[in-house]
């Protein structure tokens, strides 16, 4: 099958190369030329430094390697299934086949000893900079002279020339380098060929000054197949404790095959002839495929051997810190299980009419506070908004190099990395996260949003700011069709509540989802707070997703209003009116589509009653998805166009948020004519 004459470490080091090509090849799809040239740094890594045990991928004080390079998805999973995790040589060969556990891109969820769902470039590179800003926070925390470390790890993190280019990372970049974040490895596979070409044709900049000007430490190695030279450059990363590192290793892409060093060799299958003549290259048998001689399974046994020891001793260690340091050791214990302390929201805010009006975003804050008192494991921030945001502003309690036991994290105007880096303290482990910014900004964080979700992540997302309520500022920042964007978005809540009480109960819904992001809309502008002693409750209305918030009188409701965040107080004034001309009206809010629709149908039918065709929606956004609710026979009252810049109050009112307005539409709806709309001014 091979050489004799060449080393265990070469003939590894062709295992894995030969395994990745024989997965793109049987599948016909998939991306070679990565496994090729990176294969050697990554046997380096797994064999001689990374701390890991595939028999428990979830050991809290693991080495944590991310392939943010995701498209070369085949070295991983050949290095998963020859290390020892769970990873049949029969997953191998369904590599990019439906429902198999070797996807396309890594998966988190879907393949054991996967960290982070990568995919889009750069994402990985900040998902690495979220799980070294826990590990240095959880090390903070519970760290304690003379007891062995809890948590005391690295992650490495291999990037791309793709991955450099995408503009989260030099986002992510910039903030790891202010944090210092001595544990942060990154190995760049400097092959110089992207996809469509050489990478000469777009990016001729020195990558490694712009890593030194991030206060980042660089080396270069100059061949990429010599272990000892990566192997050195590694140590001495790990040696440099006040700043990230970052290693260039010059490879070859497609390495050992007849398309070596060209973009043919990225994105597509090298074809049966090539295979053959790479194979012979290594000194393997070229008419067999998915060939793993015995000594190889035997000697890349080892690490996950030695990985396997280091926990039963850390193991050890930590029951001798739990006797010395009981709560902080069932702390750490209850937060890597995902669960909460127990009375974790007793001490959340209720409201009642006499507590004035309130903006969602500050009872976000308020409720944002009570649960940072009994949860000491929430870690997040805002991105140069918290004043906006109602997050702590002070900078008193900032995580920063000299204070990483710190819980508020300043990322800075870097929405993008703020969303990246969410992810992957969430996928950490030991922590809750959260980020706050504008809505309409959400759009800089979508390629993160859309990944937290679809490695059903739990990642807490708080955008203030939510409409034209936000006034002078103008259209720019006043979002329009972003709740809709994020409602689109699969296996994701969006709660847009409509005072305070509700905020709070948004709140106790994001710390309790399992699975899936949760995403909190909260408004500029003051809100009264609806009198729930009368009404629909909060409590148990916000979880449903739509409640009857008030009932009709003088007989079964003819018409609903449903409506959500600040537009519920308009529906229940337009009530008022409605109710004294006569029309029985019922007033539903409807803070999340989601959790609505997840209810059983006897609810929802409770809420929308199907014989109540005649229906008014209102919301200050997109009009799309809403005719679901209103349906044929009612009227949707939304923004069909860019907002503009003057006082709240003029806006609601230019655009038809008024009380007048929703009375003329819902007595439009009751006559049958709900298509009766004023035109409203188009944009030239």
């Amino acid at each position: 099958m091979s050489n004799p004459q060449i080393s265990i470490d070469e003939l590894s080091v062709n295992t894995i190369r030969l395994l990745s090509v024989d997965m793109v090849q049987q599948a016909n799809s998939g991306h070679p030329g990565l496994p090729l040239g990176a294969a050697p740094m990554a046997y380096v890594l797994w064999s001689r430094f990374l701390r890991f045990n595939p028999q428990d991928p979830k050991w809290p004080n693991r080495d944590r390697f991310v392939l943010s390079a995701g498209h070369g998805s085949a070295l991983l999973y050949s290095l998963l299934h020859l290390y020892g995790y769970d990873l049949s040589m029969d997953d191998l060969k369904q590599f990019r086949q439906l429902d198999s556990r070797t996807p396309g891109h890594p998966e988190s969820h879907i393949t054991p000893g996967i960290e982070v769902t990568t995919g889009p470039l750069g994402q990985g590179f900040a998902n690495g900079l979220g799980m070294a800003m826990s590990e240095a926070h959880l090390g903070a925390l519970y760290n304690k002279e003379g007891q062995a470390p809890v948590q005391d790890h690295f992650t490495y993190v291999l990037v791309s020339d793709g991955d450099l280019m995408e503009g989260i990372a030099s986002e992510a970049a910039s903030l790891a380098g202010h944090l210092q974040l001595g544990k942060m490895i990154y190995l760049y596979d400097d092959n110089k060929i992207s996809l469509d070409g050489p990478t000469s044709f777009a990016y001729t900049e020195n990558a490694m000054q712009r890593f030194d000007a991030y206060y980042w430490h660089t080396q270069h190695v100059q061949d990429g197949n010599s272990l000892d030279e990566i192997e050195n450059a590694i140590r001495v990363a790990q040696s440099v404790t006040d700043r990230p590192s970052i290693i260039a290793v010059r490879t070859i892409i497609g390495f050992g095959s007849p398309l070596a060093g060209t973009s043919k060799s990225h994105g597509s299958p090298l074809g049966p002839d090539n295979v053959k003549a790479t194979k012979k290259f290594y000194g393997f048998n070229p008419d067999e495929s998915f060939q793993v001689p015995a000594e190889v399974y035997e000697h890349l046994k080892q690490p996950g051997l030695k990985g396997a020891a280091l926990q039963k001793q850390w193991e050890k260690d930590f029951d001798a810190y739990a006797k010395a340091h009981k709560d902080e050791a069932a702390m750490f214990k209850l937060s890597f299980d995902g669960q909460l302390p127990e009375g974790w929201d007793k001490d959340l805010p209720v409201y009642t009419p006499a507590d004035g009006e309130l903006a969602t975003r500050q009872a976000s804050g308020k409720a944002l506070d009570a649960i940072k008192k009994t949860v000491p494991f929430m870690f997040g921030g805002s991105a140069d908004l918290a004043s906006s945001n109602e997050m702590d502003k002070s900078g008193d309690d900032s995580f920063q190099p000299l204070h990483q036991e710190r819980s508020n994290i300043w990322f800075g105007v870097r929405e993008h990395a703020m969303g990246g880096a969410m992810n992957g303290i969430a996928h950490h482990g030991g922590l809750r996260t959260y980020g706050g910014t504008f809505l309409t900004f959400s759009d800089y964080m979508r390629g993160a949003i859309r990944l937290t979700a679809l490695a059903e992540s739990t990642a807490t997302f708080v955008f203030t700011h939510d409409s034209i309520g936000l006034g002078e500022d103008g259209p720019t920042h006043q979002p329009v069709e972003q709740v809709l964007a994020l409602r689109t978005v699969p296996n994701i809540i969006v709660l847009r509540p409509a005072d305070a009480n509700e905020s709070t109960e948004a709140w106790r819904i994001a710390m309790t989802t399992p699975k899936s992001p949760v995403v909190l809309i909260f408004s500029r502008q003051k809100l009264p707070i609806l009198d729930q002693s009368k009404l629909g409750s909060a409590r148990t209305g916000v979880a449903k997703g739509a409640y009857v918030l008030s009932e009709a009188t003088g007989g079964v409701p003819q018409l609903i209003l449903v409506a959500t965040g600040s537009e519920v107080s308009l529906a229940m004034q337009a009530q008022i009116v409605l109710q004294k001309d006569g029309t029985p009206t019922r007033v539903v809010s409807m803070p999340s589509w989601e959790l609505f629709e997840q209810q059983d149908k006897d609810y929802r039918e409770q809420v929308l009653p199907p014989a109540v065709r005649k229906r008014v929606t209102i919301e200050a956004g997109s009009p799309i998805g809403w005719h679901k609710y209103a349906t044929d026979e009612g009227a949707v009252i939304a923004m069909n166009r860019f907002g503009a810049s003057a006082p709240a109050e003029l806006l609601f009112e230019k655009f038809g948020f008024t009380v007048e307005n929703v009375v003329r539409r819902a007595k439009a709806v009751l006559a049958g004519h709900p298509e009766e709309e004023p035109k409203k001014e188009v944009l030239s």
